[in-house]
């Protein structure tokens, strides 16, 4: 549901927004009912962990329905006392004071997505980060085989440029494989290195849209964890790992038609990420003052 301006604030009605809340509900149960059963049977997964390990969204945190800015919500006692929101005269919505609070963290997040977005992508990474993380170490950080062995997989590391922009998949290269990394990515440097083809920094989407709740509405928050889930899956089908008892098929990059079929796949997910970038650049414009 698109959100008007913030100055056009609109009032929902309990039987106009109850339907919207439990359909949330119904699509976050679906998404999350294999991890939950997993975390029951106190089972871990490398794969899709990640989402909630390496990201600080809690599945009950996903729960919560939230409309977004210039909305209303007539009724809605559960947001009274809710971090975020004001509820006065029968009715919820966001608190400005909040908005105010969090303004310099809305603008560094506005400023790293916009130029993201003005940034033309590059496909020729091939995954390599993740192969640059397990370099000449015993410290590999699942323990499960890697499918070339150790040296194999160091004599893909050798034979590539590796070329990763992204300073969150960086800051895990092993110490041996910093320096063959042709940029040297820092936090200060990110608004001016990251860039829309980088499978991390589309999965930071989630991040970004979590980081921006309540404001963020909860139908683009999904879409951006599921775009997350998606893309981790290519990402670790492309790394040195074997995955394949889980029922993962590896993508070879070290060979020319696994590049391909990389490339390909980064590709399609650069296309599903913009809109949803974009989404946020506007979230975020429509947040802080003119």
């Amino acid at each position: 549901m698109p959100a008007p301006p913030q100055t056009d604030v609109v009032t929902l009605e309990p039987a106009e927004w109850e339907p919207l809340q439990a359909a949330h509900v119904a699509r976050v149960d679906a998404l999350l009912a294999d991890h939950l059963e997993r975390r029951r049977r106190r089972e871990k997964h490398p794969v899709e962990d990640f989402l909630f390990t390496y990201y600080p969204t809690r599945p009950n945190q996903l729960r919560v329905w939230h409309p977004g800015p210039g909305i209303r919500l007539r009724g809605a006692t559960q947001y009274e006392g809710r971090r975020g929101y004001l509820y006065c005269e029968g009715a919820a919505q966001l608190d400005p004071a909040e908005v105010s609070r969090r303004t310099d963290s809305i603008s560094w997040i506005l400023q790293l997505l916009a130029a993201t977005a003005d940034r033309q992508p590059q496909f020729g990474c091939f995954g390599l980060h993740e192969w640059a993380m397990v370099y000449k170490t015993e410290e590999i950080r699942h323990d499960w085989p890697l499918r070339l062995g150790p040296r194999g997989t160091d004599q893909v590391v050798e034979s590539h440029k590796i070329a990763c922009s992204h300073f969150d998949a960086f800051r895990f290269f092993t110490t041996p494989a910093r320096p063959l990394n042709v940029l040297q990515p820092t936090r200060e440097a990110q608004p001016a290195l990251e860039q829309g083809g980088c499978l991390h920094a589309n999965m930071d989407l989630y991040k970004w849209a979590s980081k921006l709740m309540p404001f963020t509405p909860s139908a683009l928050l999904l879409d951006c964890f599921e775009l997350a889930r998606d893309i981790r899956t290519l990402d670790m089908q492309a790394s040195p790992y074997d995955f394949a008892a889980l029922g993962y098929s590896p993508i070879e990059i070290e060979t020319p038609a696994g590049k391909a079929a990389y490339a390909a796949d980064q590709r399609s997910f650069a296309r599903r990420a913009r809109p949803l970038r974009l989404q946020l650049v506007d979230l975020c414009d429509q947040l802080l003052p003119a």
